[in-house]
């Protein structure tokens, strides 16, 4: 195969000689030599033409290999002509890279599809108008398989509702309602989350009771088993004629026993009351500075370190007594994080947090193990020998009462941090 430069000048060069000579032919009444150029000169346009369609169809073909996404095939040069070669080459390897970049877009989007199919909450993208373009298997479960968006979502959207009720199927639901709006190929579509909240709630409360019930249980069957074992012992030996003395003493033992285990199982149920019976907080302006003041002196502990970094005269609505009772309770259990350590660190620290007053109770005492952090808030869930387990549990309602939260971070060996929000 000849070159591309080559085929060009040739043909050009062909069909300027012919044009000249066959003007020269008919300036001289040469009539046959001047139909000869004039066959030869239509040959070399018919072959030039040619090269241009060569050119084409290889053009053709990567339009082709684009449409049919069968980005793999090689383009071949129609001339070899090294800038024509190059061409084609990088030609190729451009779909190549094409195709590569294709097959990675739709493994990612098979996956964030697959993704959004096994979440819980029922997604949809619709336009502006309503129309659902695509939605997930939790969405056709809540809404079914509708066209467009259900009219009193569509108008608890435009009223911009963040919870609406929705009947379907005969059931009456209150779904917790967000949208966002993004660009997508020149107009504006909406990405809209729907999220049964009786189903959360009702899987909240069942594990709730859940656990309560095996604390309940664990608690109860730890103090009727040895009652039970302990009484079946003293109802056989009180059987016996005469009552030596050592079964007098047995007996005694028993009953020592029994009271002690009566007496645990009383008191478990009186802090079981205690924790359903918390009194509403009585919410009054109390004064950060003053409070922090007061909590030094009823904590009476040197090591305790308190700092106030809040502007003068901050205050919160909280009821005062409630408030001490837990601060109280996280500096006891500072303290006691902290009995083995040498140079024990306990700070009370209280600032401003985006419109939020802050307390942070920190120690570096012993931290708590990842699997007892899950735990710590569970009612009667304790790692101490003489602990009831309802000490944080009560904390942390008294501090939801006032619509505040409380968290922990805590590495063992490295110490525990208590964080406290409130409103102002």
């Amino acid at each position: 195969m000849k070159t591309y430069t080559f085929y060009l000048a040739a043909h050009i060069t062909g069909i300027v000689g012919c044009s000249l000579l066959g003007t020269l032919f008919l300036s001289r009444h040469l009539w046959f030599s001047a139909v000869g150029c004039a066959v030869l000169l239509l040959y070399l346009a018919m072959r030039l033409y040619r090269i241009q369609v060569r050119q084409t169809r290889m053009l053709q073909r990567i339009v082709a290999s684009v449409r049919s996404q069968s980005l793999s095939e090689r383009i071949p040069a129609p001339f070899e002509n090294r800038t024509i070669v190059r061409l084609a080459g990088e030609l190729s390897q451009l779909l190549q890279e094409q195709k590569e970049k294709m097959q990675k877009e739709e493994a990612r989007f098979r996956y964030y599809e697959l993704l959004l199919q096994e979440v819980d909450t029922a997604l949809i993208i619709t336009d502006e108008r309503g129309i659902i373009e695509w939605c997930n298997r939790a969405a056709e479960q809540l809404i079914g398989r509708a066209p467009r968006l259900p009219e009193t979502i569509c108008q608890a959207l435009t009223d911009t509702c963040d919870v609406v009720r929705y009947e379907h199927a005969g059931r009456t639901l209150d779904l917790a309602l967000s949208q966002n709006r993004i660009q997508m190929q020149n107009r504006q579509c909406r990405i809209i989350s729907l999220k049964n909240l009786h189903g959360a709630l009702n899987r909240t409360e069942m594990e709730a009771w859940q656990k309560l019930i095996r604390v309940l249980t664990h608690e109860i069957m730890n103090s009727i088993t040895p009652i039970i074992s302990l009484s079946d012992t003293l109802c056989e030996r009180s059987t016996e004629q005469p009552i030596s003395e050592s079964t007098a003493q047995t007996m005694q033992q028993g009953l020592s026993i029994i009271h002690r285990r009566c007496k645990g199982l009383m008191e478990f149920v009186q802090n079981y009351r205690r924790l359903t019976r918390i009194a509403p907080p009585i919410k009054t302006p109390v004064s950060v500075q003053a409070f922090l003041q007061d909590l030094q002196q009823l904590s009476g502990d040197t090591n305790v370190c308190f700092i106030d970094e809040t502007p003068d005269g901050t205050t919160w609505n909280a009821d005062r007594g409630q408030m001490e009772q837990v601060f109280l309770n996280l500096l006891k259990n500072a303290r006691e994080a902290c009995r083995n350590c040498p140079n024990p660190e306990i700070r009370v620290h209280a600032c401003l947090k985006a419109k939020q007053i802050r307390f942070t109770v920190s120690d570096n005492g012993e931290g708590i193990l990842p699997e007892v952090r899950e735990r710590i808030f569970v009612p009667f869930f304790t790692t101490k020998p003489n602990g009831s387990g309802i000490g944080l549990s009560l904390c942390r309602q008294i501090i939801t009462l006032h619509d505040g939260c409380i968290q922990v971070h805590s590495e063992p060996d490295r110490g525990s941090k208590f964080i406290l929000d409130f409103p102002e």
